[in-house]
């Protein structure tokens, strides 16, 4: 290195839960967590049931979904969705020292998409002088105190972080002329399946909410997140099963298929085995013997 001496900082890893156990929130911030990584440092390829937040403090590091690569440095943040693919790893000269929350709920995908992240665009650049970190060092701080409000203040802590990031995804925006009209179309498909899986609606209404022809709406929903409509309604449907699923036992496979919009509990069953190799029944049985085991959620980094 031209006689130039580089001096890494010592690796760290710190993590508190919330002190509150989620029992099916709107929204609930699971836990928080703060990490100097070493170089080379790499996790995944792995998927995640919840969302999972990164801001980066300092150094640099990679950050790879199933479809892009984006380079980050300090002042950056990227967003992990449920369910996909990723990997992300830091600098072999600067790795990254980074600050994490992940949180999960219904109201969870509503704020994000406010904010204006959704899986084609997980990455905010919010800059130096933004206050994510001191917002993200206050959660981890009241988890680990344990106080009774620990939870409720996890959550307005929360929102004052994508506060930030809308306002940095909204600057670049702006500054760039990014957001294109089919971008803000796709926006817009998004919120409307978000909103109304639940009923059996289809694309055909979409489109007709929307104003757009369906074989142009799914032309360049599939060009700008890699699937088409009806994949993306179908798996969103899946997921959320899966979370009934886990926390409402006393639900029936045939009452959880018609709460996510499937009226065919048969075509329900078919549809959850494509996605996840295993039957809704078989999934929830899985997960009853996690559970009598003592396994934890994967809270680890």
């Amino acid at each position: 290195m031209d006689g130039d001496t580089i001096m890494i900082a010592a690796e760290t890893y710190s993590v508190a839960s919330n002190p509150v156990y989620y029992e099916g929130n709107a929204l609930h911030v699971l836990f928080a967590g703060e990490s100097q990584t070493k170089p080379n440092h790499v996790l995944g390829p792995k998927i995640y049931d919840y969302f999972l937040l990164h801001y980066v403090e300092h150094g640099k590091g990679t950050f790879r979904t199933e479809h892009h690569t984006y380079h980050l440095h300090e002042g950056d943040c990227f967003l992990i969705h449920p369910d996909q693919l990723v990997s992300y790893s830091s600098d072999p000269v600067h790795p990254w020292r980074y600050r994490w929350v992940a949180f999960t709920g219904d109201e969870a995908y509503e704020l994000v998409q406010s904010a204006g992240f959704h899986p084609s665009e997980p990455v905010a650049r919010t800059g130096r002088e933004c206050r994510m970190q001191a917002f993200l060092s206050s959660i981890l701080r009241v988890f680990y105190e344990r106080k009774e409000s620990a939870s409720l203040a996890s959550i307005g802590y929360l929102h004052l972080i994508f506060a930030e990031a809308k306002e940095a995804i909204h600057r670049t925006t702006r500054l760039t002329g990014a957001e294109t009209a089919v971008q803000r179309t796709v926006k817009q498909m998004i919120h409307f399946m978000s909103s109304q899986y639940a009923h059996p609606v289809s694309i055909e209404q979409m489109s007709e909410s929307l104003g757009y022809n369906r074989a142009y709406l799914s032309r360049i929903f599939k060009r700008e997140t890699g699937m088409t409509p009806v994949t993306y309604l179908l798996k969103l449907r899946i997921d959320k099963a899966r979370r009934l699923l886990r926390e409402r036992s006393e639900l029936s496979i045939e009452q959880i298929a018609a709460s996510v919009g499937i009226t065919d509990a048969l075509y329900f069953s078919r549809q959850f085995r494509r996605f996840y190799d295993q039957s809704p029944s078989q999934y929830r049985q899985s997960v009853i013997q996690q559970a009598n085991n003592g396994e934890n959620p994967p809270f680890h980094e």
